[in-house]
């Protein structure tokens, strides 16, 4: 009889996208979906690059260097110089999106059965990495209380054991929206320097900071050359996710010549894409503050309407295009199907992502949900009245 691998068994369902059955149930059936589910941002690609690979001129759509183009590093060494960065083209290998980097620094760095620390809540597909990588997520938790600040140094100090082999961080983050301060990624770097541990850096909202403390990448981290591994995107740099443009990057000779050889081994990064991405390093040095003050606005308007929510908290976030919100709810999971499947005002409903899937530990963030303010700002006050209304007519509601 076949059967399925162990692997697949074990393999994470999306939070993000698990729902997506019931969200195309309800708009089969006319009532208008507000995707604040997923992190995928309206705000329009520039038009400068599509015209890039529009206008190309290339008779052969030939495999790439399996590192990616070496004219498109040659370029990120200069966008990285911009960010306080100091890379060689070398030093950087382009990956299939943030997730191929992702999944070639697990795969390069650890074994089955070591143990990487990760603060929770967490970008859910990490987990899915992991499990295809044979790696255990250690959880370390962070609370809404503290805005999702860096848990203390003894809580990693206390988790760490003879499998540990790296700790990941994503600044600012998916999913709470926290930015990391200097200190806490110095603090980071101090564990992982005292431990001989990898420390993981996933970097891809970096450009959308909101606080007055400019991002700080582990990077930039002096003294621990040999153990960051930086993992990036264009994803929601430039409102590109479809292009699967990421990078690798690292000072580490060893781990990279390791995670060429599996860069190799799935041939070449996306061509066209790459192409795209080129293109992209050479918008000008302003083109951030527009989509930057867009999404600021954006957060406003949503963390106003949140907390004026009966029962409802949301912490500010400093970074990225997320937040975490508590919600006077029991099982996050089931409220956010039944917005879905059983709820509409005015014709309308919100999808959200059940937060409990960005936790590692069992049994945390039931009452807890994800959302994305990728929207307007018309569409998400839309879709915050239908939360609010969803609230109050909720059956499965906590507090009267």
């Amino acid at each position: 009889m076949l059967t399925i691998s162990q692997r697949g068994i074990e393999m994470p369902a999306s939070p993000i996208r698990k729902l997506v059955p019931y969200a195309e149930a309800a708009k089969k059936r006319g009532i208008t979906v507000y995707h604040l589910n997923i992190g995928q941002p309206d705000i329009a690609t520039p038009p400068s690059i599509m015209d890039a690979v529009k206008n190309m001129d290339m008779h052969v759509l030939e495999y790439s260097h399996s590192a990616g183009n070496e004219s498109y590093r040659r370029k990120l060494v200069k966008y990285y110089e911009k960010q306080g960065i100091e890379v060689t083209h070398e030093q950087i290998l382009i990956t299939t999106g943030g997730s191929e980097a992702i999944m070639f620094a697990f795969f390069s760095c650890m074994n089955p059965g070591d143990e990487v620390v990760i603060p929770e809540p967490l970008y859910a597909n990490y987990l899915g990495f992991a499990c295809a990588a044979g790696v255990t997520v250690v959880p370390i938790k962070s609370t809404i209380d503290t805005g999702f600040a860096l848990p203390p140094a003894e809580d990693f100090e206390k988790v760490i054991t003879g499998k540990t082999k790296a700790i990941l961080v994503c600044n600012p983050n998916n999913p709470t929206g926290y930015l990391y301060s200097r200190q806490e990624i110095e603090e980071i770097g101090e564990i992982c320097k005292k431990h001989n541990l990898y420390l993981f850096s996933d970097e891809a909202y970096r450009e959308f900071c909101y606080t007055d403390e400019k991002h700080f990448s582990a990077m930039q981290l002096e003294g621990l050359e040999e153990i960051v591994v930086l993992m990036d995107t264009i994803s929601k740099r430039y409102s590109a996710c479809g292009a699967r443009i990421g990078a690798l990057v690292t000072k580490n000779k060893e781990l990279y010549t390791t995670a060429l050889k599996f860069a190799q081994a799935r041939l070449s990064p996306p061509g066209l894409a790459q192409i795209l991405a080129e293109a992209a390093v050479d918008l000008p040095d302003d083109f951030f503050s527009e989509p930057k003050a867009e999404y600021l606005s954006r957060r406003d308007v949503l963390i106003k309407r949140l907390n004026e929510m009966e029962g409802v908290y949301c912490s500010n976030p400093g970074g990225a295009f997320y937040a975490i919100a508590k919600l006077p709810i029991a099982d996050c999971d089931k409220f956010c199907q039944w917005l879905l499947e059983s709820f509409s005002h005015n014709n309308q409903t919100v999808m959200l992502a059940p937060a409990t899937g960005f936790y590692a530990t069992p049994g945390l963030g039931t009452n807890e949900v994800r959302l994305a303010y990728v929207l307007n700002k018309e569409s998400i006050e839309k879709a915050m009245d239908c939360l609010e209304v969803a609230l109050k007519e909720y059956p499965g509601r906590t507090i009267d």
